[in-house]
């Protein structure tokens, strides 16, 4: 084969880069899910609700830049907060 294009290895490096950034997105919102559901384990309603504005504003931001879909952000954030409801009821 002959040499590749400039413009396509210019694209696969900037491909790689946005990979990377969005695995790291999603990785940082599992661990914020994480948190929330320990804490609420634990019956710590103030520590579950704080996880919880946080893991919103990640999701939200995330689902806004295309890193996750709407409707999975969405169902994110309802389930956690049913956990929240459920600990507090």
């Amino acid at each position: 084969m002959g040499t590749t294009n400039k413009s396509a290895e210019k694209r696969q490096r900037q491909n790689e880069k946005r990979r990377l950034r969005n695995k790291m997105e999603k990785s940082a919102i599992r661990s914020t899910a994480k948190k929330v559901v320990v804490a609420a384990q634990g019956k710590d309603t103030a520590a579950a609700e704080a996880a919880l504005a946080d893991m919103i504003k990640r999701i939200d931001t995330a689902a806004r830049k295309g890193i996750v879909k709407k409707n999975t952000a969405a169902r994110k954030k309802s389930r956690m907060q049913r956990l929240i409801n459920a600990l507090k009821a």
